[in-house]
């Protein structure tokens, strides 16, 4: 009797501790977040024969100049979240870039394969959101077509009009007609919890945002979206020609700037070369 009990007690833990091993492969597999983590990806560069564009006092006319164009991966115990999605993994197979009215574009790696790295499908991904809606920061959208789009509804207005505002390609969101919506009109708790937050910060364009997120290790971290371009634009409150309001930017600098001081955040710029570099090198992140 003995013996049976001993052989029943010793399958049931062969049976436990093998379920147990293929949970934990499975997790690993994907890496599981037991906390918030950062990732900033390779999604793009972009060069400019002339920056002019990108203040209205004339300080970049005739100034050539590269910016590049991350997008952000957000993993928390809840589910993950991307920020932006790039230029577009089509460009990869132009290794010497594309020309576009005098701005070259380059992708030097796919972000499929920046995801494949960490053992996710695009379909791993269950919440996308955008800073704004011009055609770098959407380029990437239709590959996430199983996930929430956290979609602001004055950006997605704006998009709906006769004439789609500067900058905005609504092909490269067709999709959102028939993905599962979320629909927001000021600032958003994507995870319930306060650690990632998405802020109204209009002006570059009539719904743009920006996002702040809180890590257990490093603490407020704010991707700025297009708030500011370069370092030099956010030191002296410089406006682009393209925003679609010059006001409401200078508002939105204010409260994002009076937030980043209370919540001692540090602001990534992510258009900024130097801010990009900043950052762990993929796939390492902020914790």
């Amino acid at each position: 009797m003995r013996t049976l009990i001993l052989a029943i007690a010793l399958v049931t833990a062969f049976i436990a501790s093998s379920r147990t091993g293929i949970a934990a492969s499975a997790a690993g597999t994907k890496d599981a977040a037991t906390s918030v983590r950062l990732y900033a990806l390779d999604c793009g560069r972009i060069q400019f024969r002339d920056m002019s564009l990108f203040s209205d006092t004339g300080e970049y006319d005739n100034v050539p100049g590269t910016l590049v164009d991350p997008c952000f991966l957000i993993r928390h115990p809840r589910g993950t979240l991307l920020w932006d999605t790039g230029l577009g993994d089509a460009l990869a197979e132009h290794p010497a870039g594309m020309d576009n009215n005098g701005i070259r574009l380059f992708v030097d790696t796919p972000l499929q394969a920046q995801l494949q790295s960490l053992g996710l499908k695009p379909s791993d991904i269950q919440y996308l959101a955008f800073s704004h809606f011009h055609f770098d920061h959407t380029g990437n959208a239709s590959l996430f077509t199983a996930a929430t789009w956290i979609l602001n509804k004055t950006e997605l207005d704006a998009m709906n009009q006769p004439e789609p505002p500067f900058g905005v390609d609504p092909s490269r969101l067709a999709a959102y007609k028939t993905v599962r919506q979320q629909i927001i009109s000021g600032d958003y708790d994507v995870f319930g919890d306060g650690s990632v937050r998405i802020l109204r910060a209009a002006g570059h364009t009539p719904g743009h945002q920006v996002l702040l997120v809180r890590l257990p290790r490093t603490g407020n971290v704010l991707l700025a979206g297009d708030l500011y371009h370069t370092r030099a634009n956010r030191e002296h409150r410089r406006v682009p020609s393209v925003n679609t309001d010059r006001a409401d930017t200078l508002a939105a600098m204010d409260r994002i700037e009076h937030l980043v001081e209370t919540r001692h955040a540090r602001v990534i710029i992510q258009h900024d070369p130097e801010d990009f570099r900043s950052l762990p090198r993929f796939p390492a992140y902020l914790e």
